[in-house]
């Protein structure tokens, strides 16, 4: 079900017909990105579960072969990174290794080799941290800027990502009064690592994620089955609606 869900809003986004989804756009764009990529040219109608794709290039997509790969590359790039996230986080080997064996054999595995966004995407995206490095060395500065990207990616596929927030915001409080307790840290140094974090944990995910809705209502401009849930103004932009550059007071 999930699958001719999104395998259809991937559509949309290559045929660019607007629609209206719960979710945020990031995990439907990738896989429309996939698609369009991978030569699918928008066409198969996604009516339910169970058709056949009969000629339609849908591999690229969905990720039944991993060379070609989508949903399938990120579901395999889980088990690394949460060994190396668990490793991180609780200093044991054992822990790590068990992680990654679970999801080797695990349901996840099986799931990301289609459009399912729950366990490809999302878990990838929430799966990266920063890692324990020297304070304002360039590693530190990378870690700490790709969970910002993170945080981008994982709110802007589900808004369940939120969790992932809070979690991140939790642990950045911890460490930003461990700081504030370390009487050998001037307040300056302080305010750098309070500006740091303000800088790529808050600023940097909030300007990804409008980035993605910009691209999602600048690809998505014809007329589409999700136009009666937005103004009439906005219907006036996209291309094909009955009010298509009709001027519409405010």
């Amino acid at each position: 079900w999930d699958e001719t869900h999104f395998g259809k809003m991937g559509s949309y986004y290559i045929n660019r017909t607007f629609f209206f989804d719960v979710h945020p756009p990031l995990g439907k764009m990738l896989i429309g990105l996939a698609g369009y990529l991978s030569g699918y040219d928008g066409t198969f109608p996604f009516q339910k579960p169970g058709d056949r794709y009969e000629q339609h290039n849908y591999i690229g997509m969905r990720g039944v072969r991993l060379c070609k790969l989508f949903c399938a590359f990120l579901g395999s790039c889980l088990v690394p990174f949460a060994y190396l996230t668990v490793l991180e986080l609780s200093k044991s080997l054992p822990a790590a290794l068990l992680t990654a064996f679970i999801l080797i054999f695990g349901r996840c595995s099986c799931y990301s080799k289609t459009e399912y966004l729950n366990c490809s995407a999302i878990i990838l995206f929430t799966d990266l941290f920063y890692w324990s490095c020297r304070p304002f060395s360039p590693s530190w500065w990378f870690w700490l800027s790709l969970t910002g990207v993170n945080l981008a990616g994982a709110m802007g596929v589900k808004f369940v990502g939120l969790f992932v927030v809070l979690l991140v915001g939790l642990n950045t409080i911890y460490d930003l009064w461990d700081l504030l307790g370390n009487l050998s840290l001037s307040l300056v140094m302080f305010g750098k690592h309070l500006l740091a974090r303000v800088l790529c944990l808050i600023v940097l995910p909030l300007a990804l994620y409008m980035a993605m809705f910009a691209v999602h209502f600048a690809v998505l401009n014809r007329s589409g089955p999700g136009d009666g849930f937005f103004s009439s103004a906005f219907q006036s932009q996209l291309i094909g609606n009955n009010l298509h550059n009709v001027s519409v007071p405010e």
